[in-house]
């Protein structure tokens, strides 16, 4: 007699029904909140520039990510022609701030659609400290901050993608690990998800990168 064993996973098993859309026809809430509300959790840029005239700026940015390690490089998209994009590009300087699951209330606060001459930084009571390099400020409350130069910004469609070289990183003692790197326990950074839904910081586990 011969005995078979099922695989793991049969993909027979648990079929469900699968609504398909494309950008020609995207759900009753528009391709935008699908996409944001699927790919999630978001890290959060919180990026404070300066305007040509010299006016504090302060965003958080959620479409975010490394760009390139050498040279170290970040991607920043911006939905729109917003004050952020404006002053990268009048100035060729901006900061990315990691804020943390404390500052989440007055994150939220500096998305706000301001005008362009309102100082953010005051607007919401946060602290306006020195850059290391750049001419724009870091957040004082923010444990990490990139100090950035403007490597490149690429029109896409209705968005712009910013990249910024990083010339200077901070780090508060605080939330450094015994290895000298960030340990995220400590720094519990927020993310975005889809709609108004904010994340706090997961769970984490050790899985190291096979080796073949």
């Amino acid at each position: 007699m011969t005995t078979t064993t099922s695989p793991p996973w049969d993909p027979r098993q648990n079929v469900s029904m699968r609504i398909v859309h494309s950008p020609e026809n995207p759900p009753s809430k528009g391709i935008y909140a699908l996409l944001t509300a699927s790919i999630a959790p978001r890290p959060i840029a919180w990026i404070s520039s300066l305007s040509a005239d010299g006016t504090p700026n302060l965003a958080p940015y959620s479409f975010f990510t490394i760009a390139c390690t050498d040279p170290a490089i970040l991607s920043i998209t911006s939905v729109g022609h917003k004050d952020t994009l404006s002053n990268v590009e009048a100035t060729g300087e901006f900061v990315v701030n990691i804020g943390t699951e404390s500052l989440m209330e007055v994150m939220n606060a500096t998305s706000a659609p301001f005008e362009p001459e309102v100082d953010e930084f005051a607007k919401v009571g946060l602290t306006a400290a020195p850059s290391d390099v750049v001419s724009a400020p870091r957040v004082a409350e923010a444990p990490i901050a990139f100090e950035c130069v403007r490597h490149d910004v690429i029109d896409l469609g209705t968005s712009a993608m910013m990249l910024g070289r990083v010339v200077s990183v901070s780090v508060e003692d605080e939330v450094l690990a015994e290895d000298g790197l960030p340990d995220f326990g400590s720094l519990l950074p927020p993310s975005r998800l889809g709609r108004h839904e904010w994340g706090y910081a997961p769970r984490t586990r050790e899985l190291p990168r096979p080796l073949k």
